[in-house]
């Protein structure tokens, strides 16, 4: 799809803070406040920020987590309910977007890792699910079916989300190219030295924005009354998620950020022409695409 960025720019903010881990009500509360507070176009939180990423599916031994998955799960996000109607409230009464991670509850009580797009007038427009939770993360996260590589549309931007390690799937980034995507959001876990590499050449071979957006969480913020969490789990010093918020421009230039190590809100005002002026040189499924020698068979996007 080709649009006319000339003169356009969208405003993100990357939301990098503390959930109050494994209290789905009060950790929609605190991205209400944000999107309340935050003065831009789109909002953007990090993987499975309501209730919380859970963390210590790689800290215990596999399976022995019975109250912590029963807490994530009593928290989990059903999004067909009520739960996340402060920040829809937040959305409508500002005219922001908001993409919001969530671990969300299915009427099956399976558990899917999703990025939750919520519009400007406060309606649910779409989601994503993770296509492939990660490690441990298969504890608790189903594979994503059914809101796959989702696109959304805001006012003729394309707007769509990887999450964490979908990252590394190239077909995953070639589908979502081929969908047109301007703005790639990427919520993670990865604290990694790698990940912001990760970000800037996304960027550059998709010739696209691409908004990195990591939690801030350390020991103290998780709750003592879980068995062995303080055996687990230190104070402050212990982090879960030092941050890796990052928003990088076409061509790779990080443009805000990273911030590391403390809480805060990275924002830009995106220059929209800057795609159609990187694609000159390299279009991933335009001019530089060759179709003749190489194809990506998908379904199409509605």
């Amino acid at each position: 799809m080709s649009i006319d960025h000339v003169g356009r720019t969208l405003t993100v903010a990357a939301v990098q803070v503390a959930p109050v881990f494994l209290d789905r009500s009060a950790t929609v509360d605190v991205a209400a406040r944000h999107v309340a507070s935050a003065s831009a176009d789109l909002v953007v939180f990090p993987e499975s920020f309501v209730p919380g990423y859970p963390d210590w599916v790689w800290r215990r031994s596999p399976m022995s987590d019975g109250d912590w998955y029963a807490r994530l799960v009593d928290n989990a996000v059903r999004v067909d309910s009520t739960d996340l109607d402060p920040v829809r409230d937040a959305a409508r009464d500002t005219g922001t977007w908001v993409a919001l991670g969530v671990t969300e509850r299915s009427r099956s009580d399976s558990l899917y890792n999703t990025v939750v797009y919520i519009g400007a007038t406060g309606e649910i427009v779409d989601r994503h699910r993770k296509l492939v939770p990660t490690g441990a993360e298969r504890l608790v996260w189903a594979n994503g079916n059914d809101h796959l590589l989702t696109v959304i549309d805001i006012g003729g931007v394309r707007v769509g989300s990887l999450i964490c390690w979908e990252n590394y799937m190239p077909l995953a980034r070639t589908a979502m190219y081929e969908r047109g995507v301007d703005v790639l959001l990427a919520p993670t876990w990865d604290n990694s030295d790698e990940w912001v590499p990760t970000l800037r050449h996304i960027a550059k071979e998709g010739q696209i924005f691409v908004v990195g957006v990591t939690a801030f969480l350390r020991g103290s913020d998780v709750p003592r009354d879980l068995s062995d969490a303080d055996d687990l789990y230190g104070g402050e010093d212990d982090f879960l998620s030092r941050g890796n918020t990052t928003i990088v421009a076409p061509g790779g230039e990080v443009i805000a950020g990273p911030l590391i190590g403390e809480a805060g809100v990275v924002s830009a005002e995106l220059d929209l022409s800057r795609i159609a002026a990187g694609r000159r040189m390299f279009d991933p499924t335009g001019h530089y695409a060759r179709p003749d020698v190489l194809s990506l068979r998908q379904p199409a996007q509605p």
